[in-house]
């Protein structure tokens, strides 16, 4: 089995600790920082697909009995900034070890790299959440600052960004969370890229919904009032285990199924009637900290689906 993440990665080490009890073997690297350095890659074609061996420091994995890969958070192939030889290297070794990791014969991906690329995508996430039938909030994208400003005066708005990147403040890491916006404070700024303007919903709680295969693990999170992103209150949390509706466990398991996907995180805002409104799913989302905080076994469902394919037994 490979894990391909960083090298401090907790909750790769959760799972990677969990398999290492059930005497699976499991080769852990980072194709970005490991290739060539301390790995040597070595496929060929063949009749049953991709064939040779992946050598990792004193490891070495037959590449056509590789019969699951979990893609958790390993290392961009870096491009930028570097002189010309090693960009060229670098796509080299995107397009050869990454390519071959991503066509692995008989290999179950938690989950396929490309798949989580497609679903990275807030625009398709909020169309297929509205086709598999879950609420999703009305929703603007847009560069016009007018049609901004009107959206914004239709009802009470958030803004949030479109991708979760490293931003910086004054040299020191800042996350950009989701907040209330009022149609006097849009100006021509907007005009500069892509926003996301959202629908405010008046929620009471938040959950997170984690889901392995076919599997729904759900937390309620309950903020101090008043605060609308509660990633940005992450020691004033509450937590406690709930269950998700029916009809919205079938959505999900239908979202990603859709994308290709086998895990998936998923961010909720619920009302005072208990209505589930779909803000965002990150394919590859952290649910380490909420294992913990809730009680809930995902570390077990993701080893079952890695070890024999099934999406959870107890």
């Amino acid at each position: 089995m490979l894990v391909c993440t960083q090298d401090e990665d907790a909750t790769a080490d959760l799972v990677i600790a969990e398999l290492n009890q059930r005497r699976v073997p499991v080769i852990r690297f980072d194709p970005a920082q490991d290739f060539p350095a301390s790995a040597v890659l070595s496929a060929r074609t063949g009749p049953g697909g991709w064939d040779g061996r992946l050598t990792v420091g004193q490891r070495a994995a037959d590449l056509s009995a590789v019969r699951a890969l979990y893609h958790r958070r390993p290392s961009a192939y870096a491009t930028e900034g570097r002189e010309q030889a090693t960009r060229f290297a670098a796509q080299e070794n995107r397009r050869g070890l990454g390519g071959v990791l991503s066509a692995l014969p008989g290999c179950l991906y938690v989950s396929h790299p490309q798949a989580i690329a497609r679903a990275e995508y807030k625009p398709a996430q909020l169309d297929t959440a509205t086709r598999v039938g879950l609420m999703v909030p009305a929703t603007l994208i847009t560069n016009d600052p007018v049609a901004a400003k009107a959206f914004c005066a239709e009802q009470p708005t958030i803004y949030k960004p479109l991708h979760a990147g490293a931003y910086e403040v004054d040299g020191e890491p800042a996350g950009i969370w989701a907040a209330p916006v009022g149609p006097d404070e849009i100006d021509g700024a907007v005009g500069h890229s892509a926003h996301l303007f959202q629908a405010h919903v008046p929620k009471v709680a938040d959950v997170r919904a984690v889901v392995v295969g076919d599997r729904v693990f759900s937390a309620r999170i309950t903020a101090p009032p008043g605060v609308v992103d509660w990633r940005a209150e992450y020691q004033s949390l509450a937590y406690e285990p709930v269950t998700c509706p029916d009809g919205i466990q079938q959505a999900l398991v239908q979202f990603l199924a859709d994308f290709g996907l086998q895990f998936g995180a998923f961010d909720f805002a619920v009302t005072a009637d208990d209505g589930w409104w779909f803000l965002e799913c990150n394919p590859n989302g952290q649910w380490a900290w909420l294992e913990a905080a809730a009680g809930l076994p995902i570390t077990h469902a993701i080893a079952n689906l890695l070890t024999d394919g099934t999406r959870d037994h107890d």
